[in-house]
């Protein structure tokens, strides 16, 4: 199982990775030295969007697809996600 995800920073910028733990792949953002480079200094980050994937491939596809759109883009993915 392989998720998606979308961090927000504590910047306001928005962050797209993918992870097979997403709860550990979260605290290592937010507290170690695992955490990408980009969000060690804009913590902390917070989840704002997950979606899981059988698996790694999908997820891949799904990552380059994301980080390709612009942060309008990723608001309206991350509010539809809300709704349902």
């Amino acid at each position: 199982m392989y998720f998606v995800y979308i961090l927000e920073c504590s910047d306001g910028t928005l962050y797209t990775g993918i992870t097979s733990d997403l709860e550990r792949r979260i605290k290592e953002h937010n507290s170690s030295k695992l955490g990408a480079k980009y969000t060690k200094i804009r913590r902390p980050v917070e989840l704002v969007y997950s979606k899981k994937y059988t698996n790694r491939s999908e997820a891949l596809i799904e990552e380059a697809r994301i980080k390709k759109i612009n942060q309008r883009e990723k608001i309206e993915l991350i509010k539809k996600s809300l709704k349902s």
